[in-house]
């Protein structure tokens, strides 16, 4: 039975959100913070993490009805994200952990509109790119389960909190290509698209829950959740806003093989940001939305070492009206069709 609670824990703590190409949701951890089978660290035991994400984001939604036209036509937002998050976790006691975690990521935009926009000379149709890279918004978790683990191998909840600091920078800018009223080109320097910032400018405090159950032989439920609050209500260098986030997953494990400690998952994973954030203003510009996806994994767990991979594939991408001083208005998002994640982790 450990063996497969050592896969489900690791598993069910996977970082479970993050950038969903125009919807700028940034990397968080759940719970205990950190990929791994935190429920099977004793007292004094470090584990260090790193987990890779990459995506291919460039299908535009207006609510849930895709802007088919915008492929067609060759005028969609393009954003390509690597990204990584590495993780460091102490175990207090058999129960209590606290995890560091580290983002970095390196990413790439390309558009039309924020260029030449509509004074795009005769015959010609330029794309061109703004980057940016660095580390991202730190953040420091702490977790607790509710029963000691080495006594729950039927099931158990772990509740955590966090904070994020704003280690990211906030106002990374690039060179734009515009045309003036000569329809010559000049380059013109500012705040690159909310969806490619490294950070938000803003601390935010989180509130975190993990758990399994155990169904039946090799069987076992997970799930995990997170909701991080952004007192700060706006970005003044680039006029965004800071948005409080979410997400959770919910699935199942199955020990595949049992004695090359190999297991599969199947589960669902929602993760976005709202239009109106519960503590605290909701002003500037920010792109609300959210993602549902069908989340298949495969997990190898040694004794001090676990693998996860996993590629969840979205089948519910909805861009919600934004929130302005006059009412809801609506607006227009890039998704991805899925993305590519993997997690390594080594405890000692």
């Amino acid at each position: 039975m450990k063996k497969y609670l050592l896969l489900i824990t690791f598993l069910m703590s996977n970082i479970i959100a993050f950038s969903q190409g125009c919807i700028a949701v940034r990397s968080m951890a759940t719970a205990n913070g950190n990929p791994s089978g935190s429920a099977f660290m004793h007292a004094g035991e470090f584990q260090v993490s790193a987990n890779y994400r990459n995506l291919h984001s460039y299908k535009h939604f207006v609510g849930t009805v895709e802007q088919k036209q915008r492929v067609e036509q060759h005028t969609e937002v393009i954003n390509d994200q690597h990204s990584f998050d590495f993780g460091l976790t102490y175990a207090a006691t058999n129960r209590l952990s606290v995890t560091i975690n580290v983002p970095m990521s390196y990413n790439d935009r390309s558009s039309l509109y924020e260029h030449y926009g509509n004074g795009t000379p005769a015959g010609s149709n330029p794309r061109f790119h703004t980057q940016s890279k660095g580390v991202g918004d730190m953040r420091l978790s702490a977790s607790y389960w509710v029963i000691d683990p080495m006594k729950a191998p039927k099931g158990n909840i772990a509740i955590g909190v966090g904070i994020k600091a704003p280690t990211g920078n906030a106002n990374v800018q690039d060179e734009f290509h515009k045309l003036d009223k000569d329809k010559k080109e000049y380059i013109q320097v500012k705040a690159v698209d909310q969806s490619i910032q490294l950070g938000d400018s803003g601390w935010g405090e989180s509130i975190e829950v993990q758990g399994y159950w155990s169904l039946f032989k090799k069987a076992n439920l997970y799930f995990n959740g997170f909701y991080l609050f952004s007192p700060k209500e706006l970005n003044k260098a680039t006029n965004l806003s800071v948005p409080d986030q979410f997400g959770a997953r919910v699935g199942l494990t199955y020990g595949l093989l049992p004695k090359q400690n190999i297991a599969v998952s199947l589960g669902g994973r929602l993760e976005g940001l709202p239009a109106v954030d519960a503590i605290g203003g909701s002003a500037g510009s920010r792109r609300p939305g959210y993602i549902v996806s069908i989340e298949p994994g495969i997990i190898w767990s040694g004794h001090h070492s676990s693998l996860l991979v996993a590629v969840p594939y979205a089948v519910v991408r909805n861009r919600i009206p934004t929130w302005t001083a006059t009412g809801f208005r609506e607006g227009d998002a890039a998704f991805a069709d899925y993305f590519i994640s993997a997690t390594y982790a080594y405890r000692f």
